[in-house]
């Protein structure tokens, strides 16, 4: 008994995206290039709740510098409020981000990346974070599943 033709294009169409998304997943360096691409948009554009919703995976656990756990729903929630409410947000401009000593670690689907995160503050002052990140390679896109964020303690 032969399929029914669209049964056969759904299923030749589904087993298209899962060779094409093994196949990148499978090149190291492209994957290196879109998640460090990936990160500097972000850090660039981190007020932006669309880039919250880009990056992060639906599944996110996220542990902050004070050790704070928090979900993707509830850093939407806190990023689309202060777009939405921005007369209720302090005046003084923010940080800037930027990140160094990036480094992307292939591993198939999944990737790690590990950098420093460096906020240059209004008042010239720098601080500085160890981040690390788990990305899953899901319906053609790299997210971030889980992330660790470590304040590097100022220099005495």
């Amino acid at each position: 008994m032969r399929t029914p033709l669209p049964r056969r294009s759904l299923l030749a169409a589904l087993m298209l995206v899962f060779v094409s998304s093994w196949a990148h997943a499978q090149d190291p360096d492209a994957t290196r290039a879109e998640i460090t691409a990936s990160l500097h948009e972000f850090l660039t554009q981190n007020s932006d709740p669309a880039q919250h919703l880009r990056f992060w995976a639906a599944d996110l656990v996220y542990t902050g510098s004070t050790a704070i756990v928090r979900t993707k729903a509830e850093i939407m929630k806190s990023v689309t409020a202060a777009a939405q409410h921005p007369a209720d947000q302090p005046a003084e401009p923010s940080p800037i981000y930027s990140a160094e000593d990036v480094l992307v670690r292939p591993h198939g689907s999944t990737a790690l990346l590990t950098f420093r995160l460096v906020a240059k503050n209004p008042d010239g002052s720098t601080t500085t974070y160890r981040n690390s990140g788990t990305f899953l390679h899901r319906d053609g896109q790299w997210r971030v599943v889980t992330w660790h964020a470590t304040k590097v303690p100022a220099a005495e």
